[in-house]
């Protein structure tokens, strides 16, 4: 039996990026993953297929519609999708297989199979061909991540009724497509196959898209979305859905009530995502969960179980990527008496649409609701050049900052490059900034950038381009 500092159960962006910190600090690591590629659900059926795909869907459709905006007119544009999905597997490939040499390069050992603590300091991994062989560890890290959540009445069959798994590989473009659910995940994927020329329709039970993002951002992203050619359907609940005949049918009650049923090619099942806890053993050796079926932890990561800790998509917070990375390196980095933290006002969330919206810190209506003062700083793409040279006039940034202390909340945006504009502002929370500190701080001329600059600029009401 080999005995390790560290076992990490699961090799997504949490896990991978734990293990490697953890062997940076000197700990003997070992990481169990039942697939053969490593990076979880993110790098190989995620966030980073689906990024592929929504990037090369924009080049498509913008050079196919607009580009000639900017003077360039194409004849004959044709959509190879083969060749797109033969992208969308080769940047899947370039990220995992750059996993594995991160772990070679660091010395951290990884187990192929699929891991169950039998007890405090023992992971058993059962390989694909039933062999069995037991890690010891000082420290066990459950990094599992997540799966695809559904609701009653819907029957998977994965050819026309799926996940988001399929939805990055479908074979052909739909005619008509059904997303059922308004997140980050329909909302992307119902993008890609709306530009390559599906007809998409978005059912969302909640009376707007995007729960958790700001209310602005909501409705104009809405706004946006249906002028692109996608429909929206908010306030609806669906009763049921499955294949039947050769398509998809799904049955809802509409906004008043009365039951509706549509039929389309692929229906994308896409409301939400739950913890991926089954057959870790957690219950055998009393790990406490909470009601929602994720492992409780304390400020150190670790859970009820000495030496057993969690982090990422099977613990409390939003399910992203990004979050289980600086979780992962935390938690690590406690467990040798360093200093590691998680600000998690400052974890940006972003949805890859076109435009992108991005966001970071509590929305408007959470402060309200927390009777927190602020001070509310806006400005439009529209007013700025770079945007305008872009033909990306659409969307805005909004800073919220201390109505007393004037240091910066949150920060929302929907527009051009949201997602790396929020970046800045992240950084700015995690500094504690104000928004005057953004303000005055040097941002180029012409760049998008100068937009956030703007934004905190209006806070107190000074806004140069408003």
């Amino acid at each position: 039996m080999e005995t390790f500092d560290l076992v990490v159960i699961g090799a997504g962006p949490g896990g991978y990026v734990a293990a490697i910190r953890a062997a940076q600090l000197g700990m003997k690591v070992a990481c169990v993953e039942k697939e053969k590629a490593l990076g979880g659900t993110c790098l190989r059926v995620g966030c980073i297929p689906s990024k592929a795909l929504l990037e090369a869907s924009h080049v498509f459709a913008h050079t196919k519609h607009g580009a000639e905006k900017l003077g360039v007119r194409a004849s004959g544009v044709e959509l190879d999708l083969p060749t797109m999905l033969a992208h969308k597997d080769a940047v899947v490939k370039a990220n995992t297989s750059g996993v594995d040499g991160l772990f070679m390069k660091n010395k951290v050992k990884r187990v192929l199979g699929t891991g169950r603590i039998t007890a405090p300091g023992k992971v058993s991994v059962r390989g694909a061909d039933g062999s069995e062989q037991t890690l010891e560890a000082k420290r066990i890290l459950i990094a599992t991540g997540s799966a695809p959540a559904l609701i009653p009445g819907v029957e998977l069959d994965g050819a026309i009724v799926g996940t988001s798994d399929e939805a990055i590989d479908y074979q052909h473009v739909p005619q008509r497509m059904i997303v059922i659910g308004g997140g980050v995940i329909g909302l992307e994927l119902g993008s890609v196959w709306s530009r390559l020329g599906a007809e998409v329709t978005v059912i969302e039970f909640l009376p707007r898209l995007m729960a958790g993002m700001d209310d602005e951002l909501a409705a104009a992203a809405q706004k946006i979305f249906s002028a692109q050619g996608m429909r929206i359907l908010v306030g609806c609940r669906v009763q049921s859905a499955k294949a039947a005949d050769g398509v998809g049918k799904v049955v809802f009650l509409d906004a008043d009530g009365k039951e509706q049923s549509m039929e389309a090619e692929k229906v994308l099942v896409a409301v939400g995502r739950k913890p991926f806890t089954d057959g870790l053993g957690l219950a055998e050796v009393g790990v406490k969960l909470d009601g929602r079926g994720r492992v409780e932890v304390d400020q150190r990561f670790e859970t009820n179980v000495p030496g057993v800790y969690a982090i990422g998509d099977v613990i409390r917070g939003a399910m992203l990527a990004h979050k289980a990375e600086e979780e992962g390196m935390a938690a690590v980095e406690l467990m040798v008496g360093k200093s590691g933290h998680v600000t998690y006002d400052a974890i940006p969330n972003v949805v890859y649409t076109d435009p992108e919206i991005a966001s970071v810190g509590k929305t408007e209506a959470e402060l309200q609701a927390a009777g927190v003062s602020y001070k509310k700083g806006t400005f439009p793409f529209r007013f700025n050049g770079r945007a305008r040279a872009m033909n990306a006039t659409e969307g805005f940034a909004k800073i919220l900052a201390d109505a007393k202390t004037d240091r910066i909340l949150s920060a929302h945006i929907i527009g051009a490059r949201a997602g790396d504009l929020i970046a800045e502002l992240a950084v700015a929370i995690e500094m504690m900034a104000s928004s005057e500190d953004i303000a005055r701080s040097s941002h180029a001329h012409p760049s998008l950038a100068e937009i956030v600059k703007e934004a905190a600029l209006d806070v107190e009401g000074r806004a140069i381009h408003k």
